[in-house]
């Protein structure tokens, strides 16, 4: 008999992966939503807000293994402590956890909730398994396609990337939810490190464009931290395989 796994931020571009591994696997999956959804093909969708704390209870009524992929611009630190309280009360066997390199390094407040939810997670007596991931390629093209609209691109000194495609992340992360809980396992990155004019001119090259790169310099602590890679995982981490320009090519549908 297979249990219902609950995940959060089941809807996103990371869930979209995620959720159908675990199905084929033979998983029913119960999705955590701030939109009421019907459910369907084995995924059951439970309304709640976790940053307010409501929904959370039902939502994983009858779980024994939570997925956490829901996360924002603010709020998230919060958001887990509400997830690990009710999950804690509902006798969860596993928490699995998304965070980010450099979590613990990059002196941003972003990246500060993201620490304190790896905590919380660590903290809360429930098995556990925390996955820090490089940048996805998805969100690296957000990114690029952004700056790409000014007239001169902006290209942040030292700055460098290792971005992952959001599937393989997606793959390793369905590997740990259903296997035994592991604690802080190692990082998973990209195949190679970028700075972000690197990043830059083969997108620009797909889109038929041209612009005139400036330097810039990212001011303050988190200019010193990026500037020495605090960001980047070099030695010990899992590399994926997919390369950025394969990424461009599939997602522009444009020969390299």
């Amino acid at each position: 008999m297979t249990s219902s796994i609950l995940v959060t931020g089941g809807t996103g571009t990371l869930g979209g992966h995620v959720v159908p591994l675990l199905r084929t696997a033979g998983h029913d999956v119960r999705i955590l939503s701030r939109n009421a959804r019907p459910a369907a093909d084995g995924i059951d969708y439970v309304t709640g807000d976790l940053l307010k704390g409501e929904g959370v209870e039902a939502a994983l009524d009858g779980a024994q293994t939570v997925l956490h992929l829901a996360g924002g611009p603010k709020g998230d630190d919060e958001a887990t402590r509400n997830l690990v309280r009710a999950a804690s009360r509902a006798g969860v066997r596993h928490l699995v956890y998304i965070s980010v390199i450099g979590a613990d390094r990059v002196p941003l407040a972003w990246m500060r909730t993201k620490l304190e939810s790896e905590r919380a997670v660590a903290e809360s007596g429930i098995p556990w398994t925390t996955l820090r991931a490089a940048q996805f390629h998805d969100l690296a093209l957000t990114m690029v396609e952004k700056m790409a609209k000014l007239p001169v691109f902006p290209v942040p000194g030292g700055l460098r990337l290792q971005p992952v495609d959001s599937r393989e992340v997606a793959a390793r992360l369905a590997e740990l939810t259903l296997g035994a809980p592991s604690g802080l396992v190692p990082d998973l990155t990209g195949p190679h490190v970028h700075g972000l004019a690197d990043l830059a001119r083969p997108y620009l090259r797909f889109r038929g464009r041209r612009r005139p790169m400036l330097p810039v310099r990212i001011p303050g602590k988190a200019g010193r931290a990026y500037r020495a890679g605090a960001n980047l995982t070099l030695q010990g981490s899992e590399e994926g395989k997919r390369t950025w320009e394969e990424f461009l090519t599939e997602r522009l549908g444009q020969g390299a």
